[in-house]
Protein backbone atom coordinates (compact mmCIF):
# COMPACT_ATOMS: atom_id res chain seq x y z
CA UNK A 1 0.00 0.00 0.00
CA UNK A 2 1.42 3.51 -0.74
CA UNK A 3 2.37 5.68 2.25
CA UNK A 4 1.15 9.00 2.43
CA UNK A 5 2.72 12.19 3.72
CA UNK A 6 1.44 15.10 4.95
CA UNK A 7 3.27 17.56 3.38
CA UNK A 8 4.97 20.49 5.65
CA UNK A 9 4.91 23.91 3.70
CA UNK A 10 5.84 27.46 5.05
CA UNK A 11 5.08 30.90 3.27
CA UNK A 12 7.77 33.33 4.12
CA UNK A 13 6.78 37.10 3.33
CA UNK A 14 8.67 39.95 3.95
CA UNK A 15 7.16 42.91 5.68
CA UNK A 16 6.40 45.74 3.54
CA UNK A 17 9.55 45.14 1.57
CA UNK A 18 10.14 47.84 -0.65
CA UNK A 19 9.50 50.48 1.85
CA UNK A 20 10.96 48.30 5.03
CA UNK A 21 14.24 48.40 2.67
CA UNK A 22 14.06 52.28 2.55
CA UNK A 23 13.85 52.84 6.61
CA UNK A 24 16.29 50.52 6.97
CA UNK A 25 18.90 52.40 4.58
CA UNK A 26 17.91 55.97 5.75
CA UNK A 27 17.03 56.55 9.49
CA UNK A 28 15.35 59.69 9.00
CA UNK A 29 12.48 57.76 7.37
CA UNK A 30 11.73 55.38 10.00
CA UNK A 31 8.74 55.66 11.67
CA UNK A 32 7.28 57.80 8.98
CA UNK A 33 4.65 56.85 6.95
CA UNK A 34 6.64 56.28 3.41
CA UNK A 35 5.67 55.23 0.03
CA UNK A 36 7.78 53.82 -2.77
CA UNK A 37 6.89 55.40 -5.91
CA UNK A 38 6.38 58.55 -7.62
CA UNK A 39 4.40 61.35 -6.17
CA UNK A 40 3.47 62.63 -9.73
CA UNK A 41 -0.22 63.34 -10.41
CA UNK A 42 -0.52 59.81 -12.60
CA UNK A 43 2.81 58.10 -10.05
CA UNK A 44 1.57 55.07 -8.46
CA UNK A 45 2.21 53.36 -4.81
CA UNK A 46 4.46 50.78 -5.59
CA UNK A 47 4.60 49.69 -2.13
CA UNK A 48 3.59 51.61 1.34
CA UNK A 49 5.10 51.29 4.90
CA UNK A 50 2.95 49.82 7.75
CA UNK A 51 2.66 53.52 8.78
CA UNK A 52 1.39 54.57 5.40
CA UNK A 53 -0.76 51.50 5.45
CA UNK A 54 -2.80 52.93 8.65
CA UNK A 55 -3.88 55.74 6.89
CA UNK A 56 -5.41 53.44 4.17
CA UNK A 57 -2.21 53.63 1.40
CA UNK A 58 -1.85 50.39 -0.22
CA UNK A 59 0.49 49.23 -3.60
CA UNK A 60 -1.46 50.51 -7.06
CA UNK A 61 -2.80 52.87 -5.49
CA UNK A 62 -3.12 56.46 -7.68
CA UNK A 63 -0.44 58.77 -5.63
CA UNK A 64 -2.78 61.51 -6.00
CA UNK A 65 -5.55 58.99 -3.75
CA UNK A 66 -2.71 58.43 -1.48
CA UNK A 67 -1.26 61.82 -0.77
CA UNK A 68 -5.75 62.81 0.17
CA UNK A 69 -5.08 59.78 2.88
CA UNK A 70 -1.93 60.62 4.61
CA UNK A 71 -0.71 64.25 3.56
CA UNK A 72 2.50 63.73 4.98
CA UNK A 73 3.14 60.78 3.26
CA UNK A 74 6.91 60.75 2.53
CA UNK A 75 7.26 58.90 -1.23
CA UNK A 76 10.89 57.70 -2.29
CA UNK A 77 11.98 56.21 -5.90
CA UNK A 78 12.17 52.39 -6.13
CA UNK A 79 15.72 50.64 -6.25
CA UNK A 80 14.97 47.64 -7.80
CA UNK A 81 18.64 46.43 -8.17
CA UNK A 82 18.86 47.27 -3.87
CA UNK A 83 15.67 45.26 -3.44
CA UNK A 84 16.87 42.07 -5.79
CA UNK A 85 20.49 41.74 -4.11
CA UNK A 86 18.48 41.41 -0.49
CA UNK A 87 15.73 38.61 -2.20
CA UNK A 88 19.18 36.93 -3.16
CA UNK A 89 20.25 36.86 0.09
CA UNK A 90 17.28 36.12 1.92
CA UNK A 91 16.73 33.03 -0.56
CA UNK A 92 20.20 31.60 0.38
CA UNK A 93 19.16 31.02 3.27
CA UNK A 94 15.90 29.09 2.61
CA UNK A 95 18.59 26.53 -0.05
CA UNK A 96 20.01 25.77 3.28
CA UNK A 97 16.94 24.19 5.07
CA UNK A 98 15.20 22.82 1.63
CA UNK A 99 16.39 22.70 -1.96
CA UNK A 100 12.52 22.63 -2.58
CA UNK A 101 11.95 26.85 -2.99
CA UNK A 102 9.42 28.36 -4.97
CA UNK A 103 10.06 32.37 -4.80
CA UNK A 104 6.71 33.43 -6.84
CA UNK A 105 7.83 37.57 -6.36
CA UNK A 106 10.97 38.84 -4.36
CA UNK A 107 9.21 39.33 -1.49
CA UNK A 108 7.81 35.79 -0.31
CA UNK A 109 8.58 32.41 -1.15
CA UNK A 110 6.97 29.20 -0.60
CA UNK A 111 9.64 26.11 1.58
CA UNK A 112 8.55 22.38 1.37
CA UNK A 113 10.54 21.36 4.26
CA UNK A 114 8.71 18.27 4.65
CA UNK A 115 12.25 16.64 4.83
CA UNK A 116 13.84 19.83 5.99
CA UNK A 117 18.28 19.89 5.79
CA UNK A 118 18.58 20.95 8.71
CA UNK A 119 16.81 18.12 10.91
CA UNK A 120 14.86 20.23 12.84
CA UNK A 121 12.10 18.72 14.11
CA UNK A 122 8.65 20.46 12.78
CA UNK A 123 8.13 22.82 10.34
CA UNK A 124 7.16 26.03 12.88
CA UNK A 125 10.98 25.63 14.40
CA UNK A 126 12.34 25.41 11.19
CA UNK A 127 10.23 28.99 9.98
CA UNK A 128 11.12 30.87 13.83
CA UNK A 129 14.68 30.00 12.96
CA UNK A 130 14.89 31.10 9.27
CA UNK A 131 12.90 34.47 10.48
CA UNK A 132 16.00 35.10 12.44
CA UNK A 133 18.33 34.66 10.33
CA UNK A 134 16.70 37.08 8.19
CA UNK A 135 16.60 39.90 10.58
CA UNK A 136 20.21 39.26 11.35
CA UNK A 137 21.23 39.24 7.60
CA UNK A 138 19.21 41.61 6.45
CA UNK A 139 18.04 44.02 9.56
CA UNK A 140 14.54 42.84 7.88
CA UNK A 141 11.60 41.12 9.07
CA UNK A 142 9.39 38.37 7.46
CA UNK A 143 6.37 37.29 8.43
CA UNK A 144 5.52 33.20 8.11
CA UNK A 145 2.78 30.53 7.41
CA UNK A 146 3.27 26.62 8.13
CA UNK A 147 0.49 24.70 7.16
CA UNK A 148 0.19 21.28 4.66
CA UNK A 149 -0.71 22.71 1.62
CA UNK A 150 0.46 26.33 -0.04
CA UNK A 151 -3.32 27.59 -0.13
CA UNK A 152 -3.26 27.18 3.57
CA UNK A 153 0.19 28.48 4.09
CA UNK A 154 -0.28 31.87 2.14
CA UNK A 155 -3.27 32.32 4.27
CA UNK A 156 -1.19 31.82 7.61
CA UNK A 157 1.50 34.06 6.67
CA UNK A 158 -1.08 37.14 6.76
CA UNK A 159 -2.52 36.27 9.91
CA UNK A 160 0.58 37.67 12.79
CA UNK A 161 1.67 40.51 10.34
CA UNK A 162 4.26 42.08 10.78
CA UNK A 163 7.04 39.84 12.16
CA UNK A 164 4.78 37.32 13.40
CA UNK A 165 3.92 33.15 12.03
CA UNK A 166 0.95 31.07 12.33
CA UNK A 167 0.19 27.51 11.94
CA UNK A 168 -2.94 26.40 10.62
CA UNK A 169 -2.65 22.33 11.55
CA UNK A 170 -3.54 19.20 9.59
CA UNK A 171 -7.30 18.69 9.15
CA UNK A 172 -7.77 22.12 10.33
CA UNK A 173 -7.89 23.68 7.15
CA UNK A 174 -11.64 23.48 5.74
CA UNK A 175 -12.79 24.73 9.08
CA UNK A 176 -10.24 27.78 9.38
CA UNK A 177 -11.52 28.84 5.72
CA UNK A 178 -15.09 28.90 6.76
CA UNK A 179 -15.27 32.18 8.27
CA UNK A 180 -13.02 34.36 6.17
CA UNK A 181 -14.40 36.54 3.18
CA UNK A 182 -13.81 35.01 -0.03
CA UNK A 183 -11.91 38.35 -0.67
CA UNK A 184 -9.25 36.72 1.71
CA UNK A 185 -8.52 33.92 -0.26
CA UNK A 186 -5.33 33.87 -2.49
CA UNK A 187 -7.00 33.80 -6.36
CA UNK A 188 -9.86 35.66 -6.02
CA UNK A 189 -9.60 39.43 -6.92
CA UNK A 190 -11.62 42.16 -5.67
CA UNK A 191 -14.07 42.07 -9.20
CA UNK A 192 -14.42 38.15 -8.53
CA UNK A 193 -15.54 38.81 -5.22
CA UNK A 194 -17.57 41.21 -5.65
CA UNK A 195 -19.37 39.05 -8.27
CA UNK A 196 -19.73 36.10 -5.87
CA UNK A 197 -20.97 38.63 -3.40
CA UNK A 198 -23.44 39.46 -5.38
CA UNK A 199 -24.23 35.99 -5.56
CA UNK A 200 -24.67 35.40 -1.73
CA UNK A 201 -21.12 34.23 -1.79
CA UNK A 202 -19.25 36.09 0.98
CA UNK A 203 -17.68 33.43 2.79
CA UNK A 204 -15.78 30.29 2.60
CA UNK A 205 -18.53 28.14 4.04
CA UNK A 206 -20.85 30.11 1.50
CA UNK A 207 -18.44 28.84 -1.30
CA UNK A 208 -18.28 25.22 0.09
CA UNK A 209 -21.79 24.88 -0.02
CA UNK A 210 -22.18 26.21 -3.62
CA UNK A 211 -23.23 23.88 -6.40
CA UNK A 212 -19.51 22.74 -8.16
CA UNK A 213 -21.20 22.49 -11.36
CA UNK A 214 -22.49 26.19 -11.17
CA UNK A 215 -19.44 27.64 -10.20
CA UNK A 216 -17.93 25.63 -13.14
CA UNK A 217 -20.41 27.38 -15.84
CA UNK A 218 -19.57 30.71 -14.38
CA UNK A 219 -16.10 30.92 -13.21
CA UNK A 220 -14.34 28.28 -16.21
CA UNK A 221 -11.59 25.96 -14.82
CA UNK A 222 -11.47 28.79 -12.00
CA UNK A 223 -14.76 27.72 -10.53
CA UNK A 224 -13.58 23.96 -9.58
CA UNK A 225 -10.39 25.79 -8.35
CA UNK A 226 -12.66 27.53 -5.88
CA UNK A 227 -15.18 24.56 -4.64
CA UNK A 228 -11.75 22.98 -3.57
CA UNK A 229 -9.79 25.82 -1.43
CA UNK A 230 -12.91 25.89 0.02
CA UNK A 231 -12.66 22.83 1.71
CA UNK A 232 -8.86 23.73 2.18
CA UNK A 233 -7.48 21.61 -0.59
CA UNK A 234 -4.93 22.41 -2.80
CA UNK A 235 -2.50 19.12 -4.08
CA UNK A 236 -0.09 21.58 -6.16
CA UNK A 237 3.44 21.04 -5.14
CA UNK A 238 6.55 23.50 -4.18
CA UNK A 239 7.95 24.05 -7.65
CA UNK A 240 11.37 25.30 -7.66
CA UNK A 241 13.06 27.32 -10.03
CA UNK A 242 9.96 27.90 -12.19
CA UNK A 243 10.99 29.18 -15.35
CA UNK A 244 9.34 32.58 -16.17
CA UNK A 245 6.85 32.88 -18.51
CA UNK A 246 7.43 36.71 -19.82
CA UNK A 247 9.75 39.75 -18.83
CA UNK A 248 8.01 43.31 -19.90
CA UNK A 249 8.33 46.61 -18.66
CA UNK A 250 5.77 49.88 -18.75
CA UNK A 251 5.84 53.50 -17.98
CA UNK A 252 3.08 55.33 -16.66
CA UNK A 253 3.73 59.48 -18.20
CA UNK A 254 3.25 62.27 -16.48
CA UNK A 255 1.19 63.93 -19.58
CA UNK A 256 0.36 62.20 -22.74
CA UNK A 257 1.79 61.25 -25.06
CA UNK A 258 0.40 63.01 -28.43
CA UNK A 259 2.72 62.40 -31.33
CA UNK A 260 3.95 59.03 -33.16
CA UNK A 261 7.51 60.28 -32.12
CA UNK A 262 6.97 60.31 -28.37
CA UNK A 263 5.24 57.01 -28.91
CA UNK A 264 8.29 55.57 -30.33
CA UNK A 265 10.77 57.01 -28.39
CA UNK A 266 8.94 55.60 -25.03
CA UNK A 267 8.79 52.01 -26.86
CA UNK A 268 12.44 52.13 -27.48
CA UNK A 269 13.18 52.86 -24.08
CA UNK A 270 10.59 50.28 -22.62
CA UNK A 271 12.79 47.99 -24.87
CA UNK A 272 15.44 48.60 -23.83
CA UNK A 273 14.54 47.72 -19.97
CA UNK A 274 13.44 44.24 -21.56
CA UNK A 275 16.82 43.94 -23.15
CA UNK A 276 18.78 44.12 -19.88
CA UNK A 277 17.27 41.80 -18.36
CA UNK A 278 17.38 39.47 -21.47
CA UNK A 279 21.34 40.08 -21.40
CA UNK A 280 21.28 39.17 -17.78
CA UNK A 281 19.41 36.31 -18.03
CA UNK A 282 20.18 34.76 -21.69
CA UNK A 283 16.54 34.10 -21.86
CA UNK A 284 14.08 35.65 -24.41
CA UNK A 285 11.37 34.77 -25.92
CA UNK A 286 9.36 34.87 -29.55
CA UNK A 287 6.58 36.98 -28.50
CA UNK A 288 6.71 40.42 -28.92
CA UNK A 289 3.37 42.38 -27.20
CA UNK A 290 3.10 46.22 -26.99
CA UNK A 291 0.40 47.75 -24.69
CA UNK A 292 -0.90 50.91 -24.59
CA UNK A 293 -3.66 53.02 -22.73
CA UNK A 294 -5.51 55.89 -24.39
CA UNK A 295 -6.13 58.79 -22.01
CA UNK A 296 -9.46 57.69 -21.63
CA UNK A 297 -8.28 54.26 -19.88
CA UNK A 298 -8.56 52.09 -23.07
CA UNK A 299 -6.21 49.28 -23.62
CA UNK A 300 -5.05 48.02 -26.25
CA UNK A 301 -2.52 45.74 -26.94
CA UNK A 302 -0.75 44.22 -30.20
CA UNK A 303 1.33 41.83 -30.28
CA UNK A 304 3.61 38.92 -32.89
CA UNK A 305 4.65 35.54 -32.74
CA UNK A 306 8.10 34.96 -34.01
CA UNK A 307 9.76 31.51 -35.54
CA UNK A 308 12.08 31.79 -33.03
CA UNK A 309 13.61 34.16 -30.06
CA UNK A 310 14.46 37.58 -30.11
CA UNK A 311 17.99 37.59 -30.33
CA UNK A 312 19.10 41.40 -30.72
CA UNK A 313 18.44 44.56 -28.98
CA UNK A 314 17.59 45.55 -32.25
CA UNK A 315 15.32 42.98 -33.38
CA UNK A 316 13.23 43.60 -30.55
CA UNK A 317 13.12 47.35 -31.01
CA UNK A 318 12.27 46.70 -34.93
CA UNK A 319 9.18 44.37 -33.82
CA UNK A 320 7.91 46.77 -31.03
CA UNK A 321 8.15 49.87 -33.27
CA UNK A 322 6.27 47.78 -36.08
CA UNK A 323 3.25 46.83 -33.52
CA UNK A 324 2.75 50.28 -31.89
CA UNK A 325 2.69 51.95 -35.29
CA UNK A 326 -0.71 50.36 -36.10
CA UNK A 327 -2.34 52.35 -33.70
CA UNK A 328 -1.37 55.42 -35.86
CA UNK A 329 -2.94 57.86 -36.74
CA UNK A 330 -3.09 58.21 -32.78
CA UNK A 331 -6.75 58.66 -31.91
CA UNK A 332 -6.10 60.39 -29.15
CA UNK A 333 -3.24 61.10 -26.27
CA UNK A 334 -1.38 58.27 -25.02
CA UNK A 335 -0.98 57.47 -20.96
CA UNK A 336 0.77 54.25 -20.77
CA UNK A 337 3.12 52.40 -23.21
CA UNK A 338 4.76 48.72 -22.21
CA UNK A 339 6.61 46.48 -24.40
CA UNK A 340 6.60 42.90 -23.01
CA UNK A 341 8.59 39.60 -24.63
CA UNK A 342 6.51 35.99 -24.03
CA UNK A 343 6.61 32.59 -24.98
CA UNK A 344 10.61 32.53 -23.10
CA UNK A 345 13.32 29.81 -23.98
CA UNK A 346 17.12 30.04 -23.59
CA UNK A 347 18.71 32.38 -25.69
CA UNK A 348 22.08 30.76 -27.50
CA UNK A 349 24.85 32.62 -28.11
CA UNK A 350 25.17 31.95 -31.62
CA UNK A 351 21.29 32.53 -32.17
CA UNK A 352 20.11 35.31 -34.11
CA UNK A 353 17.00 36.08 -35.98
CA UNK A 354 16.81 37.67 -38.90
CA UNK A 355 13.52 39.63 -39.00
CA UNK A 356 11.89 40.89 -42.47
CA UNK A 357 11.68 44.99 -42.58
CA UNK A 358 8.05 45.32 -43.26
Amino acid sequence: MPTFVTRKIIHVDMDAFFASVEQRDDPGLRGRPVAVGSASGRGVVAAASYEARKFGVRSAMPSVVALRRCPDLVFVPHRFEVYREVSRQIRSIFHDYTPLVEPPSLDEAYLDVTANLKGLPSATATASEIRARILDMTRLTASAGISYNKFLAKLASDQNKPNGQFVIPPGTGEAFVAALPVGRFHGIGPKTAEKLNRMGIETGADLRAADPAMLLARFGKSGAWYHKIAHGEDDRAVTPDRPRKSSGSETTFEHDLTTPDEVLAAVRRMADHVWTWVERTRTSGKTVVVKARYADFRIVTRSRTLERAVASHADLIAVAERLVATLFPLRSGIRLVGVTLASMEELGEAEQLALPVE
